[in-house]
């Protein structure tokens, strides 16, 4: 992936701590459901409190809308997770893997900081075909869900 550190200095940021902490490191992506794939928060499924990565999550970021970066939500471009509140996001992040400019303003806009520069058709495209099931609400729950192995900042 490649960060926007200078369009989306807040979400980068929040998002490389994370990384330098290792946080990601044996998360899954939890939730796979239409045009995105989504991790950062979860060892395994189901989503619960038992299968919370452990370690430091940091306070909820600013959000940074699509409107203020000039980032769009479309193919191949990272955007951070986050609840129904606004500056909620912390490490949860998504990868659209169709364009989704939808998510640049509906329920506030969702921040995008950057975009994957390697595996798109072959690794992502592999984790947006995983068989999924329903998690209670959707149909979204990988059976086997795909593991982060680690993720690190290259220089």
């Amino acid at each position: 992936m490649a960060l926007e550190s200078t369009r989306a200095p807040v979400t980068t940021a929040n998002f490389l701590k994370y990384v330098n902490d290792g946080f990601y490191s044996q998360t899954v992506f939890h939730r796979v459901i239409g045009n995105i794939v989504q991790g950062g928060g979860f060892t395994g499924v189901p989503i619960a409190l038992s299968n919370a990565k452990t370690g430091t999550v940091y306070q909820p970021i600013a959000l940074e809308t699509p409107a203020s970066t000039g980032l769009s939500n479309i193919a191949g471009t990272i955007a951070m997770a986050r609840t129904n509140q606004l500056n909620s996001a912390t490490s949860q992040f998504f990868i659209n893997v169709a364009d989704n400019t939808g998510l640049d303003t509906g329920a506030g806009g969702y921040a995008v900081f950057g975009h994957v520069i390697s595996g798109m058709d072959t690794t992502i495209q592999s984790i947006k075909n995983v068989p999924v099931q329903s998690n209670g609400s959707e149909p979204s729950q990988p059976l086997t869900p795909p593991v982060v192995a680690w993720a690190y900042a290259l220089k």
